[in-house]
């Protein structure tokens, strides 16, 4: 879906000429040999780029110069193997665009006992060296995650691992663009924001093209063009009995088929990562979108219901972070809880827009009336998801900033059958418990649209959010609705002082 060495992280090894060539070449050498293990490790996805040792303010400057400029550079990987004083770092690091790492490591594993010496000592000198570099960041109040561990442990590879995928889907949304069609559902204020903002913030470019758009390029496409896609859903997914002969819903399906191909071409043209729609602005289409938006999910698209912008480029980073890994990444919405004592869940759902990539079986195609939006029955997907750890995540905008929420779930077997119901669905229960995490969210001032992934953990997201430069906040196990409320309260000095 998304090829994750296209992305490149820059390796940038700190020293100083004060301690001569010889050991220089020592700084280098092992900087190449860290490099390269890196590189082919195939738990940091991206491409590992190896520049040369920073020593001088000026050299230190054109490399952040260069990270900048160049495309492909996602982050920037900092280890100190030498004492480097951190005066050096100040030009380069004030013009810094890039996410950086902080990895505090050293090259050898154990303290050799028998020969250590003074010669060793100085080439050494991460110990101190890194928390030079550290306070220069501190000093400077510039985000950074930091790393400290030796370099070969799975667990310092997994952690480098998340950001690099967080950077990833950093530098993937600079430019991309939302294609809202129409705009957000009437009165409803938490899928409103600013949009400039977000541009700036985020680099999405959210605009708006009409459903007469999508309406035109619907009805250019043919049977013929829509009976190939109708194929992949019969390699795919399995069909109601109906849907498998000629018919309303049949037509109903090759309808839905056509909506993917038309928006699946609008999508291509305007380079857009993710869309929108809202079943209050269907003009000139047949039925509300299900089965389409479903699909383009699948394929990597964002999709937010209602006009709801922010959540769908959320899905569409989410895909691009989770690239490669078990597990999957839809839109989702809580709908109803469930408050038998011992056994409190959750339900989410949405109408039609859930993607089976988060699917514990093989999804399921039917029609079915949808009693909103005054359209045709709409086909959809329909699956429960699969049971597991996962995480919900919302962006939502305070009017001075904008808040990410991440709350974390344990999604349960569906025991129930709900024949009446006949959508993709997910039950949860939400930690640390389902009345404090309810409270808790709303608390927060959470979305009822958010992001649902068992593929990633909510570390993914507080990377993304400590490199966007928005406020986090973690519901998870250990999460007490009173102590989130003061929190909250004490963040608002912070963030209204923030200068970066």
């Amino acid at each position: 879906m998304f090829d994750l060495k296209q992305f490149e992280f820059w390796f940038i090894v700190g020293s100083q000429d004060l301690y001569g060539e010889e050991t220089l070449r020592q700084v280098a050498e092992h900087a190449r040999i860290m490099a390269g293990e890196f590189d082919r490790d195939p738990v940091l996805p991206g491409r590992v780029v190896l520049k040369p040792v920073a020593k001088s303010p000026e050299g230190i400057r054109k490399i952040f110069e260069e990270a900048n400029a160049a495309s492909a550079c996602a982050g920037i990987i900092t280890w100190m193997h030498t004492f480097s004083p951190s005066k050096m770092w100040i030009g380069g690091l004030g013009v810094n665009k890039k996410p950086i790492f902080h990895l505090h490591t050293q090259f050898n594993r154990d303290i050799p006992w028998a020969s250590i010496d003074m010669d060793f000592m100085n080439l050494n000198q991460s110990a101190h060296g890194d928390r030079e570099h550290g306070y220069i960041y501190a000093r400077m109040r510039l985000p950074r995650k930091v790393a400290a561990g030796f370099w070969q442990d799975g667990e310092i590879r997994r952690r480098i691992g998340v950001w690099m995928r967080a950077a990833a889907a950093r530098l993937d949304g600079i430019g991309s663009v939302i294609l809202r069609l129409g705009d957000n559902m009437r009165e409803v204020a938490v899928t409103e924001g600013d949009k400039v903002e977000a541009q700036i913030k985020f680099g999405w470019q959210v605009n708006t093209w009409g459903i007469g758009d999508l309406a035109e390029r619907f009805k250019q496409v043919s049977d013929g063009e829509a009976e190939k896609i109708v194929k992949e859903y019969e390699a795919s997914y399995d069909l109601a009995p109906e849907l498998r002969s000629p018919g309303p819903k049949r037509t109903a399906m090759i309808e839905q088929a056509k909506i993917e191909i038309a928006l699946g071409a609008m999508l291509e043209a305007e380079h857009a990562g993710a869309f929108t729609t809202t079943f209050q602005d269907l003009h000139g289409l047949p039925q509300l979108p299900g089965l389409a938006c479903q699909r383009l999910m699948e394929k990597g698209y964002g999709f937010g219901a209602e006009g709801d912008w922010k959540q769908s480029m959320l899905v569409h980073s989410a895909k691009v972070m989770a690239a490669g890994l078990p597990g999957g990444v839809s839109f989702m919405e809580d709908y109803t809880y469930h408050f038998e004592p011992g056994r409190e869940t959750a339900l989410g759902a949405h109408m039609l827009e859930v993607c089976p990539s988060i699917a514990g079986e093989k999804p399921r195609i039917e029609v079915h009336p949808l009693g909103i939006g005054g359209k045709a029955d709409p086909a959809r997907m329909v699956f429960d998801a699969a049971p597991g750890p996962a995480v919900l995540v919302t962006v939502v905008d305070l009017g001075d900033r904008f808040r990410m929420i991440a709350n974390e779930i344990e999604t349960v077997k569906i025991e129930n059958t709900m024949p009446k119901l006949p959508v993709a669905r997910a039950l949860w229960k939400p930690h640390p418990s389902m009345g404090d995490a309810a409270e808790s969210w709303i608390i927060a001032g959470g979305a009822h649209h958010s992001v649902y992934t068992s593929a990633l953990t909510a570390e993914y997201f507080r990377d993304w959010a400590e490199m966007t430069g928005i406020e986090f906040v973690l519901i998870d196990k250990d999460t007490k609705p009173s102590r989130l409320r003061d929190e909250l309260r004490w963040g608002e000095a912070y963030w209204s002082s923030r200068k970066y």
